[in-house]
């Protein structure tokens, strides 16, 4: 584990670093060209930015032990920066739009677009190598934060296309009007992102369960040891990039309690070895006379 939360700080600082070199970038040519669209990236990159930084707070939060505090980890606070950070994606979408429609009104000639395209070229290039790297940590090491800073950092990618393809259309073409349009091209997708990641984010706040097909692959391996009999009340959820799992098993009430507690071990043991480490299982053992009907949630069965 110490291994994993060491990638995960270098991978958080990269972010923080890049978006910090973007902002600045951006909005220095932004101001300088007096484009919104521009301008709105370098908001947008901002917004990143304290992404980044919620995303890396929240990383070294979550990695700190169980203790009398919180018996089960700090991992929700993976969940809770996914949730601030969404929620800032949907504000400056909705900044970005305001000034789009100021603009709107009066548009007006500008110089020097060239720097504009160069930056966005650049801005494009940084975000899909951050990004790649962001989601292949993120998927390595299970943590959500990085999960969403490196997905908002890829939905950036299609924003600055749609805003260099605006400047372009200005250059050659004189259609000025497409400055504060293609500003709310990119508002209107930074919204949809926001919105996405707050549903998800939500989902995890409140313990939903995991998905059915991650639920139906922990029953597998139940009933791939002879000794179960059957297994209901099973209960998941997920807190950062730790998993909860509890279920009741059924076993021959004829067998010793030290072969029933050997038999969960290694059914434990084969969930973290398929699952990942950071799954924790608790199983509580029934003998066979309480048998109920294998009931791995009425979603699975559908």
């Amino acid at each position: 584990m110490a291994e994993s939360d060491a990638l995960k700080r270098r991978t958080a600082y990269l972010s923080i670093i890049s978006n910090t070199v973007l902002v600045v970038l951006k909005l220095f040519v932004g101001i300088y060209v007096g484009a919104v669209s521009l301008i709105s990236e370098a908001m947008h990159s901002g917004v990143d930015l304290i992404a980044a930084l919620i995303a890396f707070w929240a990383v070294r939060k979550a990695m700190i032990p169980p203790d009398q505090k919180y018996d089960y980890g700090y991992g929700k606070y993976e969940n809770l920066s996914s949730a601030i950070e969404a929620m800032l994606i949907v504000g400056a979408a909705l900044m970005i739009i305001y000034e789009a429609f100021t603009k709107l009104h009066s548009p007006a000639a500008m110089q020097n677009l060239e720097y504009g395209i160069t930056i966005m070229g650049i801005s494009i290039a940084i975000n899909i190598l951050v990004s790649r790297r962001l989601i292949y940590v993120a998927k390595k090491a299970d943590s959500q934060a990085l999960e969403a800073d490196g997905l908002h950092l890829q939905s950036d990618v299609w924003t600055s296309v749609g805003v260099l393809t605006g400047l372009f259309g200005m250059q050659i073409l004189g259609w000025y009007w497409l400055d504060p349009v293609v500003a709310v091209a990119v508002a209107l997708i930074i919204f949809r992102a926001g919105y996405k990641m707050i549903v998800k984010s939500a989902r995890d706040l409140t313990d939903a369960s995991l998905s059915a097909e991650y639920e139906k692959k922990i029953c597998a391996i139940f009933m791939n040891y002879k000794e179960v009999l059957g297994y209901h009340n099973l209960r998941t959820r997920s807190a950062g990039a730790y998993k909860m799992i509890d279920v009741h098993l059924n076993f021959d009430s004829s067998m010793k309690l030290g072969d029933v507690h050997a038999v969960c071990d290694k059914i434990e043991l084969a969930i973290k070895k398929s699952m990942g480490p950071t799954v924790d299982v608790v199983i509580h053992p029934e003998p066979v006379e309480l048998v109920v009907e294998n009931t791995c949630k009425v979603k699975l069965t559908k």
